[in-house]
């Protein structure tokens, strides 16, 4: 750590990225005007699925503070994008054009942010209002919450940019971490609570599980297979060089997670409305996604589990094509031991990755609704942070790591150099 602080550079970045964090920690803690808090709490207390919103907002939601929406919008546009890039040819040449063509995507990422951030702020207010949690507000008012909503949005985006150019890590990703990680202490406060409910043997118990699922992570996150490649060389010996081409079991890292929360909210966020309409058949409609998707439910854990399962397949092609890694390998003359070059080494990199993938999708989705499956054991119904914040949390950690051990060895090589 402390030959970490001596790097001049590597000491502003992180410094950078603290400044970061203190900003968005100050602006969670910045309300809208015209909401009553204690009613907006009063009702997150109550709600699993606003509760795993506010998780997200870093408390944003719970202060109902002008990010409130925390990184949601951002986050459901890119789904949007990246889904319409198998479907429109434009989008999908972007996605190979390499970095000028991930700023454009970019780019229009956040130009859908804007619109679906101001309807994810009125579906939030139009929700709230019906629960009576929030009065109506006036014309002026609703505009400036609207507004205020959007712009804490924006704020975000262009925080995690920042932090990602300037800072240490991925800026999103950390936004994200730091939200998750600002509920611990809340957490542990209730899970010491539970001391007189509980034995202290049955809460060590808990704790140890907590580790045992950190280091399964890890292994899983770090996990690879290795796919032994060879180059034949000419010169006065003909030698062989053998190179590996690693393939990781968890290869969409949390993206899959933090894609099918954005989503598995949908239906118990629609329920509210339906409910309040006049329609009998919207009624019905909203009272059974009422009742089958609230978080301690059967068929919402299903649905949470399915669209992690299939983000991370989605995900996984989306980065590694095997058609093309087949092609580079073979132009440059290598090729796998005991396969032949072309469709062949495409058709065994696809079925190894799909084996991978499938390892990596279980485990994510058995990640997901592991708050589930430990409520059904054990009844214990409130934990400090859920499967899903200890994958986000460990997985941001790791890659953070890996990039500050990166930027020291550039460093030592300059050095060297020098």
């Amino acid at each position: 750590m402390l030959k970490l602080l001596k790097n001049e550079e590597i000491r502003k970045k992180i410094l950078f990225s603290l400044l970061a964090i203190v900003v968005f920690r100050t602006l969670a803690h910045v309300p809208v005007p015209g909401v009553d808090l204690r009613a907006v709490r009063s009702y997150l207390s109550s709600s699993a699925i606003f509760g795993m919103f506010d998780l997200f907002s870093g408390g944003g939601f719970q202060n109902f503070s002008i990010v409130t929406l925390g990184l949601g919008p951002y986050i459901n546009a890119s789904i949007i994008l990246q889904l319409f890039g198998k479907v429109i040819p434009a989008l999908d040449e972007l996605q190979k054009e390499g970095e000028a063509g991930r700023e454009k995507l970019n780019m229009y990422t956040k130009l859908l942010t804007v619109p679906l951030s101001l309807i994810q702020a009125y579906g939030v207010y139009f929700l709230l209002s019906k629960q009576s949690v929030i009065t109506s507000l006036g014309v002026m008012d609703l505009v400036v919450l609207l507004l205020a909503q959007v712009g804490g949005s924006m704020i975000l985006i262009w925080l995690g940019d920042l932090v990602t150019e300037y800072g240490v890590g991925q800026g999103i990703s950390l936004l994200i971490f730091v939200g998750i990680i600002s509920r611990l202490p809340q957490g542990v406060l209730s899970l010491v609570s539970l001391l007189d409910k509980y034995s202290l043997v049955a809460l060590l118990a808990l704790l140890g599980a907590t580790v045992l699922i950190i280091m399964a992570i890890v292994l899983v996150n770090e996990g690879t297979r290795n796919i032994p490649i060879e180059y034949g060389r000419r010169g006065v010996r003909s030698q062989k060089v053998t190179n590996f081409l690693p393939i990781k079991i968890n290869q969409a890292g949390v993206i899959p997670i933090i894609f099918a929360v954005s989503l598995v909210l949908v239906p118990s966020l629609v329920s509210g409305p339906l409910l309040a309409t006049s329609s009998a058949f919207l009624k019905t409609l909203g009272s059974f996604l009422a009742k089958n998707f609230s978080s301690g439910s059967v068929v919402y854990n299903m649905f949470y589990f399915m669209l992690v399962f299939g983000f991370t397949f989605f995900y996984t092609f989306m980065q590694f094509d095997p058609v093309k890694i087949a092609d580079d390998v073979k132009k440059r003359g290598g090729f796998i031991p005991g396969i032949r070059p072309g469709r062949a080494t495409a058709d065994y990199l696809r079925k190894i990755v799909i084996r991978l993938t499938l390892v990596g999708a279980i485990f994510l989705g058995t990640i997901a609704i592991l708050p589930y499956i430990i409520q059904s054991f054990t009844g214990l119904t409130r934990l400090a942070i859920g499967g899903t914040g200890i994958l986000i949390v460990v997985s941001v950690v790791l890659e953070t790591i890996r990039q500050v051990e990166s930027m020291m060895v550039t460093r030592n090589y300059q050095s060297f150099l020098q």
